[in-house]
């Protein structure tokens, strides 16, 4: 079972609305906590799925699988992305915490996830695109998975 955490720091310079945005933009579809100095969601499967698409818009699969692969903790990946650069919709792996905070990913879900995510490439076409899970329940989601 795919499981998402993500958490932001929302300083005092920044408005609450535009830290959710930056999150929700990468990650829709996560349930929530706002609080007004840190945003934490969490989620499954389906919050995944404008991530995997962006990595494939953005062409960064190779930058996305080496920050991943460093970040891989047992069952679960850690990784930090750029807040600014999510708020309009790009993604960008930071390589340390950035001055106004980044968004904190966690996600588990078992040793296929990277290759999901962000496959093998040659020539920055993925070698091939896999099923994260067989059994897993997707709903409406079915052309997500190849």
């Amino acid at each position: 079972m795919i499981e998402v955490n993500v958490s932001t720091t929302v300083f005092p310079t920044e408005k609450v609305n535009r830290a959710t945005m930056a999150v929700e933009r990468i990650f829709p579809g996560l349930t929530l906590d706002i609080r007004e100095d840190r945003i934490e969601g969490y989620g499954g499967l389906e919050a995944l799925l404008c991530f995997h698409q962006l990595l494939r818009e953005q062409l960064i699969l190779d930058a996305a699988r080496s920050v991943m692969i460093q970040g891989r903790r047992g069952d679960f990946v850690e990784f930090i992305l750029g807040k600014q650069a999510a708020f309009v919709g790009k993604v960008s792996f930071p390589p340390q915490e950035e001055p106004l905070g980044s968004i904190h990913v966690r996600i588990s879900g078992g040793d296929q996830l990277v290759d999901w995510l962000a496959p093998r490439t040659e020539m920055g076409k993925p070698v091939a695109e896999i099923e994260l899970l067989k059994n897993e329940r997707m709903e409406d989601h079915d052309q997500f998975l190849i």
